[in-house]
């Protein structure tokens, strides 16, 4: 049984047609990396996925259960399908152990030792144990991305989705965060990525959707997607990764 699946998805913003009926599934301890042009329908795939935004049409099964119905408890769902934003999203008036602390006493009700247990075991994944007692705003952006991961960890989540998680960030901090991601990968977790880091799509994932004016042009392995895709357009938009 997949783990999430996707049927016949559209979304609209008053006349366009942001989404055009994408189907796919997610199986367990899939890496998958969605690629693509700005504006081809990424993000908003990835927000719809989380019920950041609703669909227009379609279906969208987790575990089975269509999570647009109107009995389904999206609370529990989203503690179980966690988010990483391209802006970090933390409470910037927090500190960083209490980031990782809040979800875990608030939603699934866990003891402050317990949770303080868990945000240190993350933290400490993650290279930022040393920063726990730090404010979040005085971090600089790779730090704050890193803590966003631990935080999101914390929710014991069966599946991570990451929204263009090194987007907002110089160069120089890029590496850490894809390194954090890439350790994370091999640990078995479900990853959805949405990224512009093609070689994080083709040598972390374990498959690669390219996205194209709202529909999936292409979904296959990243070896197949990236030395011999099928499509122009495809062909077009990794032609400077292509003869590397």
């Amino acid at each position: 049984m997949p783990i999430l699946k996707v049927k016949n998805l559209k979304k609209k913003f008053g006349e366009n047609l942001v989404l055009k009926d994408i189907n796919f599934k997610i199986n367990k301890n899939e890496v998958v990396s969605i690629i693509g042009s700005s504006g081809s329908g990424k993000s908003t795939l990835l927000r719809c996925l989380n019920l950041l935004e609703r669909p227009s049409s379609g279906e969208i099964f987790y575990m089975d259960k269509n999570i647009l119905s109107d009995h389904f408890d999206e609370r529990h769902y989203r503690s179980e399908v966690g988010m990483v934003f391209q802006n970090f999203n933390l409470f910037d008036n927090k500190n960083v152990l209490e980031n990782c602390t809040l979800g875990q006493e608030k939603v699934l009700k866990k003891s402050k030792k317990d949770s303080k247990e868990l945000a240190m075991k993350y933290l400490s994944d993650v290279g930022m144990d040393s920063f726990a007692n730090a404010k979040a705003s005085n971090l600089s952006g790779g730090q704050k991305q890193r803590v966003a991961i631990a935080r999101a960890l914390c929710m014991n989540p069966k599946v991570l989705l990451f929204d263009e998680p090194t987007s907002a960030l110089d160069p120089e901090m890029v590496g850490e965060v894809l390194e954090v991601m890439a350790k994370l990968a091999k640990s078995g977790i479900t990853m959805i990525v949405v990224t512009h880091e093609m070689d994080f799509a083709r040598d972390v994932s374990t498959r690669v959707l390219f996205m194209d004016k709202g529909i999936i042009l292409e979904d296959g392995n990243p070896s197949d997607i990236f030395k011999n895709p099928n499509h122009d357009r495809t062909k077009e938009f990794l032609s400077r990764f292509l003869n590397n």
